[in-house]
Formats: structure tokens, C-alpha cells, sequence
């Protein structure tokens, strides 16, 4: 494990929940590049070995001064917020709280009084960039354009992986939940199927409890069309291994109702795959319309059905895209680029404490 001395830390990153979740894939993909930068790491229950971290129960132990006096506190949920500010107003650490904004609606009471205790706010977007009362600086998520890349013979990787290889393939993948848009990923391609009888849809994701009801009731949907054996729920994989799941695909779709920000799209187009998808979160930002993917409206399966077969009906614009996917986000979407933003902020605020 990755445990650097807490005398030495200059920024911190709370991760205070224990499952999977966007938020913690940043982390844990942002820590260890930001490190080579700045003496920065990560806290809290569950992160994996090579994250550069320090234990969440030194915390109220540490030096209440940092290496060159003060540090930064980098919360991404109204959780972390708090733990920011006890530390800093109970426990009298010296800390510049920063706050990254995903959220692309109304805050409560409760997260606009935390985010006008920070000394400084991150958004995801300029859409939510407008949901904030005070100003922010966007920094656009990236991702690791070298990790997430084409693969050399697609054919292979899908029998390794077990996927057939008669068709295109599509996937969706995150949890499953209405949120979501599983359900209508699932209506729009019980008609898509139909009428490629060679294509695959994938479903990846996990249902938590509240949920498995919702998933339950889509793979009965599913049977019912007599299509289980092409439209196939796939158990989750961890982090590390979902780039090959992105590199089998011809077709990624993003049916979200609701998204804060949504890397999926740009993971599938680093890898060669057009999008479909939905006009929610950052979506409108990272799909280039008509080059890269379609966008739709959210909660449409029949749009969404009509998009993929309108990309997949045409093989010479499907090659297209998909080099066109993999340029757009090499050139806009580095994981380097959004860590030496925030780099440089943490900076600034280092320097002005």
C-alpha cells in the first residue's frame, strides 16, 4: 500500500463511501497522477493499494500546520464537506476547503450553507457551474486516454470475454436503476434487436437492494421477448478491467434520466465507440453531434433505438465515428490535463493561505 507520511501531505482527498461510485473512480484515478505533482492523498474506508492514502483515523492526529503551513481539504460530497470543516473549526487543523460540484440541480438548504463555507468550488460543467449561488471555476473530468484505448483484434477480445462476435455489439453500462435509464436502454433494445438479428446488447452494472426489484422485473422483460440470450446482464467488474468491456462494443449507450457529470461517454469513445446519448449532465459536452454520437432526449426508448440503428445501419459512418471518437477525446478529455487544473488550484490556494 501507497502510505506517504501525513507531516508531508499537502492536500487531501476524502473518499468517505464505501462502494463503487463515479465519485471514487476520480479519486482513485486522480490521486495517484496528481501525486507526481504535489505531495497529495487520499482517506478513507476502502481505496485500493496503489492510491497514495493515509488513514482516516490519523486524521484528528495530525498537525494541525501543514508541510508550509496550511493544506487543502478536497471534498466532492456534503459528507466530506463537514468532515472538512470539523476539522478545521473543532480540531483547529489549517485547512482550505475545496468543493467539486457535480450536481446539475437544486442544492439543498443544508449543501448551500456547506459551499458557502468553502474557500473555493470546483464545477463539473458549465451547466453546473449554473446551479451554484457563488462562483466556481470548471474543470472538466478526464480520463486516462492510454488505458482506455481501441483493441487491436476486437474478434479475440470478444471470445475471451465471451461475447459473441457474429454482429455489432452494444453495451450500457453502470448501475442499474431508473435513474439510470436501464429500463429504457432495455425497451429500446428489445426493438433493436429485433431488427438486427445479429447484434448483442449488454447490460453491466449492479442493482443495490432498493433496486433489485427494477432489475428483476427488466430480465423478465427481456425473457419475454425471447431475447435473453442476446440481451445479457453481465456481473461488474472492477474498475481496472472495464476498458476491454468498452473495446468489444461498436455502440455505447448513455440513457440517463439524471447524470451529474457521466464519464461513460468519453471511456467508450476513447476505445472507438460512438455514443447515443442523452441530454442530462455533461452529455452535451462530451458528444459531438453527428460526428461522435447522437444525442436524444432522456426517457425515449424509441429515439434511442432509432439513433443506434441510424449509426449502425451504416458501416462507413460507424468507422467514421469511431476514429473520430477516439481523436475527440484524446484531444479534449486527458486525465493529465484536469489533474494539473487542479493542481495549479491547490496551488493557488496554498499561496494565498
Amino acid at each position: 500500500m501507497t502510505r506517504p507520511a501525513l507531516r508531508d501531505i499537502e492536500v487531501i482527498a476524502p473518499n468517505f463511501k464505501r462502494r463503487l461510485s463515479g465519485v471514487t473512480a476520480t479519486i482513485i484515478r486522480l490521486v495517484p497522477i496528481q501525486s507526481r505533482d504535489i505531495a497529495i492523498a487520499a482517506t478513507g474506508p476502502v481505496l485500493p493499494a496503489h492510491v497514495p492514502q493515509v488513514p482516516l483515523s490519523a486524521l484528528p492526529w495530525m498537525s494541525r500546520r501543514g508541510p508550509n503551513g496550511w493544506r487543502v481539504w478536497h471534498a466532492r460530497r456534503n459528507v466530506e464537506m463537514i468532515g472538512g470543516l470539523a476539522l478545521r473549526y473543532l480540531l483547529g487543523k489549517r485547512l482550505k476547503l475545496l468543493f467539486t460540484s457535480a450536481s446539475q440541480r437544486k442544492q439543498t438548504g443544508l449543501t448551500r450553507w456547506l459551499i458557502r463555507r468553502m474557500d473555493a468550488v470546483v464545477a463539473t460543467s458549465e451547466k453546473t457551474a449554473s446551479y451554484l449561488e457563488g462562483p466556481s471555476q470548471v474543470i472538466m473530468h478526464g480520463i486516462d486516454v492510454t488505458g482506455f484505448s481501441p483493441s487491436p483484434d476486437r474478434s479475440a477480445l470478444r471470445d475471451r470475454l465471451g461475447v459473441a462476435d457474429a454482429g455489432p455489439v452494444i453495451g450500457c453500462y453502470g448501475r442499474i436503476r431508473a435513474q439510470k435509464g436501464t429500463d429504457v436502454y432495455v425497451d429500446a433494445m428489445i426493438g433493436l434487436l429485433r431488427d438486427h438479428p445479429t447484434a448483442t446488447a449488454l447490460v453491466m452494472g449492479r442493482a443495490t437492494a432498493e433496486h433489485r426489484n427494477f432489475e428483476e422485473d427488466l430480465r423478465a422483460k427481456v425473457a419475454a421477448a425471447g431475447l435473453a440470450e442476446r440481451l445479457r446482464f453481465m456481473t461488474e467488474v472492477p474498475p481496472e478491467a472495464m476498458a476491454d468491456w468498452y473495446r468489444i462494443l461498436d455502440l455505447y449507450v448513455a440513457p440517463q434520466r439524471w447524470e451529474g457529470f457521466g464519464l461513460t461517454p468519453i471511456e467508450a469513445m476513447a476505445c472507438g465507440c460512438p455514443v447515443v446519448a442523452t441530454r442530462v449532465g455533461a452529455f452535451e459536452a462530451l458528444v459531438v453531434e453527428g460526428e461522435t454520437g447522437i444525442l436524444v432526449e432522456p426517457g425515449d426508448p424509441e429515439a434511442i433505438r432509432q439513433a443506434a440503428d441510424h449509426i449502425l445501419s451504416d458501416p462507413a459512418r460507424l468507422q467514421q465515428w469511431s476514429a473520430l471518437s477516439r481523436a475527440h477525446v484524446e484531444q479534449n478529455f486527458s486525465i493529465e490535463t484536469e489533474a494539473a487544473t487542479l493542481v495549479a488550484l491547490y496551488r493557488r490556494l496554498l499561496d494565498a493561505a
